[in-house]
């Protein structure tokens, strides 16, 4: 009862907001842009999100379309493609988070190496792939492939085995996808980390090494737990993204060789969309899949809340 009195007196107590507004109005300033940015590019555009219940036609706009209510919806969930589209999703996204921990491990790695010069040279190398657009990687990883002249086939042909059609067999894409994908953003998602460890306390490595412990204990009981509210964090933001694949580079490894393995939500609704001109079928497809999206976050981030105390909210 007297922490709710205290709680109520807090709230009474607090000054108004033009107050408030007048003594912080530079910091008010320095955000608007950004909070304009989020209105005009992210929130208003929802609007558009009604078009997934109507039959909706460009000459007579959004409010003359008639009402379909959630024939779309039930016409997805019905398509002869729909479980493939969610399986090729669902898992493509599934052996991504369990590439998770390849940033964890090379910087914790990274860490631990005391010689400047090396330290800096594996920096430098496992950022750079980041740096590369994503047309250009394709186009790597499309060259590097390659049956007759990749040099990934060369040094098959080296071994004395038969040249391989990467991204003509279904079974090949999902690895090639993903594997090409930790390549390119191991070291910048190791930056988040490496941050995180620049924060750790000297003085506790000092008493673990009076106490005797090894290097790899000090990895374990200091630097491991004061990467963990980081670790959840990123956790809890990629599996929001589990119905969510990158579209440009899926799009362009995609081909009608592996397109049994390659198709998933975002290049489907871009066909059905842009290309075939179905508008609201394809707002009702990206609606399921954000909402599927919303409601694992929510699962996820309350998980952890509950279990390490670390969350987004």
């Amino acid at each position: 009862m007297a922490e709710k009195q205290q709680y109520v007196s807090q709230i009474n107590n607090r000054p108004p907001i033009g107050k408030k507004l007048k003594k912080h109005w530079r910091l008010y300033v320095l955000i608007a842009p950004a909070i304009i940015f989020f209105a005009i590019f992210n929130y208003f555009p929802m609007y558009g999100v009604i078009i997934s219940f109507k039959d909706y036609v460009a000459t007579k706009g959004i409010w003359g379309s008639s009402w379909v209510g959630f024939k779309h919806f039930e016409r997805f969930f019905h398509a002869y493609n729909f479980w493939e589209l969610i399986r090729n999703t669902f898992f493509i996204n599934i052996y991504q988070l369990a590439m998770f921990p390849v940033s964890i491990i090379v910087a914790l790695s990274i860490n631990e190496v005391r010689n400047s010069f090396f330290k800096k040279s594996v920096q430098t190398i496992t950022y750079a792939p980041h740096f590369i657009s994503v047309v250009v990687m394709t186009g790597m990883i499309v060259a590097f492939l390659s049956p007759s002249t990749g040099i990934i086939n060369k040094g098959i042909s080296l071994l004395g085995f038969e040249p391989i059609a990467f991204l003509a067999e279904p079974g090949w894409f999902k690895t090639i996808f993903v594997q090409s994908g930790v390549w390119q953003g191991l070291g910048w998602s190791a930056i988040i980390y490496l941050a995180a460890l620049a924060g750790v306390n000297p003085e506790l490595h000092e008493a673990a090494r009076v106490d005797g412990a090894s290097r790899f204990q000090r990895i374990i009981h200091i630097n491991i737990p004061a990467i963990i509210p980081v670790m959840v964090i990123l956790l809890i933001l990629d599996v929001g993204n589990l119905l969510s694949v990158g579209f440009e580079k899926i799009y362009l490894l995609q081909n009608p060789l592996n397109m049994e393995a390659s198709d998933v939500i975002q290049t489907y609704v871009y066909r059905a969309g842009l290309l075939e001109g179905q508008y609201s079928f394809s707002a009702a497809v990206g609606l399921f899949n954000s909402i599927v999206t919303l409601i694992l976050l929510i699962i996820v981030n309350y998980i952890a809340r509950r279990t390490t105390n670390n969350s987004l909210w």
